[in-house]
């Protein structure tokens, strides 16, 4: 087993950048939903909070799109909504 490496910066609530010896990636969600954008594709993870149960599945990221235009979107949506309830 070898060594890994992962740290979380919680950016506001439900908004985390994520860092690892891999690379780099942004969440949005918390518990029941998180959607998850990096360099491999978007995953996206719906579960029952509190009984372990979660299915979690996974786009790739298209040949000539960008996951940071993606990223940029759905955090502009999310602050979008974020604000609007405050």
């Amino acid at each position: 087993m070898g060594f890994r490496f992962r740290r979380t910066f919680r950016l506001a609530p439900g908004f985390r950048f994520n860092l690892s010896r891999r690379g780099a990636s942004f969440s949005v969600g918390g518990h029941g939903f998180t959607e998850n954008i990096g360099r491999r594709g978007a995953r996206t993870t719906i579960g029952i909070p509190g009984t372990g149960i979660s299915y979690s599945t996974r786009r790739r990221r298209r040949r000539h799109g960008s996951a940071l235009g993606g990223l940029l979107t759905l955090a502009f949506i999310v602050w979008v909504i974020y604000t609007a309830w405050h």
